[in-house]
C-alpha cells in the first residue's frame, strides 16, 4: 500500500512541478505559491546552484558554467531537439513494453500496434519540418519583396534599418540574436525546434503542436482501453463480488479495484497520467498560437502592444494630470469659491477616469479566412511574391 501512496503522490508532485514550470507566469496565478515555484526553477533554483558552484569550485568553475549557459542559451544548439526525441522514444518504447502484449484486447484490435507507430512516425516527421524548414529569412535578395508584402502600420512598425544585417527592416520582422539573421513575420525562437517560427514555418508549428496534443490522448485513450480489457478478462470485478464478498456498487469496488489497478498496472498509469498532462499544456500552446493565427498577430506583436498601450496610457494619464493641475491652480489663483461638501468630493469624477482609452489597431487582421490562408499558404512562397519588384525611388 506504501508503493501505492509513493506512486500518487509522485504523480502529484510531477503534475505541480509542470504546471509550475510551463504556466506559472499566467495572470491566474499571480501571487500563489504556483508563481513562486516557477520563479524558483526558472530564476532561484540556478541563481543559488551559481553561487554554490562559485563557493565550492571557485570563480573558475562558476564562469564555465557560465560559458556552457551561453553555449546553450544564446547560440543554436541540438540540445532540447535531442530532448524531444528522448522523451518521445522512451515514452514509445515504454509503452510497447509495458502494454503490446495486451494487444488485441477486449477493446482493441492488433491495428493499434502500427497505427500508433505510425502516428509516432508522423510527429517525428512534423518536428523535422519545423526545425529544419526556413522560417522566412530577410536576406539583400529578397527584402524588396518582404518591404511591399508587409507594409509598416507607423505604429509598433516604422521604417528603419537591421543594424545587424545592415538591409532595411520590413514590418514584422524582428532580428533573432541567437540564429543571427532577420525572419519575416518573426513569432518567437524555439529551442526545442533550435529554430526560429516566422513566416514560411508556423504553419509546420501548428500541426506539430496540434499532431503532439491528438498523439497524447490517443495514447491515453489507448492505455485506458488496455487497463479496462484486462478488467473484463480477468473478471475482476465477478471475482471481487463472489469469492471476496465485496458489494456490487461502486463506492464498494472502487477501492478494491484502484488498489489492484496501482499493484500490477502502475507502469501504463504514469504513462497516462504523463500523457494526459502534455496533452493538456499542448492543447494550450495550440489554443493560443491558433487564436494568434486567427488575428494575424504574433507573439512578438503581442509583447509590441502590450509595450506600447503601457506607454500610451501613462502618457495619456500624465496629460490629464497636467491639465487637471494647471486647472486647480488657475482656480486657486481665481477669487475664493464656496468650499466643496466632502460627499460631493468624495464622489467626484477623478479626471484620470478621462483619459482617452488606447486601442489597438492590428492593421494586419484581415478577417479570419484570409488570416488563416496567410499561415497556411504564406506570402513568400507564392508566385506573386518572386515577381513582385519594389518601386523606383
Amino acid at each position: 500500500m506504501a508503493v501505492n501512496w509513493l506512486l500518487i503522490c509522485h504523480g502529484l508532485v510531477t503534475l505541480t512541478v509542470v504546471i509550475s514550470f510551463l504556466c506559472g507566469q499566467w495572470p491566474i496565478f499571480q501571487g500563489t505559491p504556483i508563481e513562486r515555484l516557477h520563479h524558483f526553477i526558472t530564476f532561484g533554483a540556478y541563481d543559488y546552484f551559481l553561487r554554490f558552484v562559485g563557493f565550492v569550485f571557485g570563480d573558475k568553475a562558476r564562469s564555465l558554467v557560465l560559458s556552457i549557459e551561453r553555449c546553450c542559451c544564446d547560440r543554436p544548439n541540438p540540445v532540447l531537439q535531442v530532448i524531444y526525441l528522448a522523451i518521445i522514444g522512451a515514452t514509445y518504447y515504454y509503452i510497447v513494453k509495458s502494454s503490446f502484449r495486451y494487444i488485441p484486447g477486449y477493446y482493441l484490435g492488433e491495428v493499434h500496434k502500427y497505427t500508433s507507430l505510425l502516428a509516432v512516425g508522423i510527429g517525428i516527421v512534423l518536428f523535422l519540418l519545423t526545425s529544419f524548414s526556413d522560417p522566412g529569412t530577410v536576406k539583400a535578395g529578397n527584402v524588396s519583396e518582404y518591404l511591399l508584402a508587409y507594409p509598416y502600420d507607423n505604429i509598433i512598425y516604422t521604417e528603419k534599418e537591421c543594424s545587424t544585417c545592415k538591409i532595411p527592416k520590413p514590418a514584422r520582422s524582428k532580428h533573432c540574436s541567437i540564429c543571427n539573421r532577420c525572419v519575416a513575420r518573426f513569432d518567437h525562437h524555439c529551442g526545442w525546434m533550435n529554430n526560429c517560427i516566422g513566416e514560411r514555418n508556423t504553419r509546420y508549428f501548428l500541426a506539430f503542436l496540434l499532431w503532439h496534443c491528438l498523439l497524447c490522448i490517443y495514447g491515453a485513450i489507448a492505455l485506458a482501453l488496455i487497463i479496462a480489457g484486462r478488467l473484463k478478462e480477468l473478471r475482476v470485478v465477478y471475482i471481487l463480488t463472489v469469492y471476496y464478498g465485496v458489494g456490487n456498487s461502486f463506492r464498494s469496488l472502487a477501492p478494491h479495484v484502484a488498489q489492484w489497478l496501482l499493484s500490477s498496472y502502475n507502469t501504463q498509469l504514469l504513462l497516462m497520467v504523463f500523457l494526459v498532462i502534455v496533452s493538456l499544456l499542448l492543447a494550450g500552446f495550440f489554443g493560443y498560437h491558433a487564436n494568434l493565427c486567427l488575428t494575424n498577430t504574433t507573439t512578438n506583436e503581442t509583447f509590441k502592444w502590450e509595450d506600447y498601450i503601457s506607454w500610451q496610457r501613462k502618457l495619456n494619464e500624465a496629460r490629464v494630470s497636467a491639465a487637471a493641475l494647471k486647472a486647480s491652480i488657475s482656480g486657486m489663483s481665481s477669487e475664493a469659491k464656496r468650499p466643496e461638501s466632502k460627499c460631493k468630493s468624495f464622489f467626484r469624477r477623478s479626471p484620470l477616469e478621462d483619459s482617452q482609452v488606447v486601442a489597438k489597431e492590428n492593421k494586419y487582421d484581415k478577417g479570419f479566412f484570409h488570416n488563416m490562408f496567410e499561415v497556411l499558404f504564406p506570402l513568400s512562397t507564392r508566385p506573386s511574391f518572386s515577381q513582385t519588384k519594389s518601386k523606383p525611388s
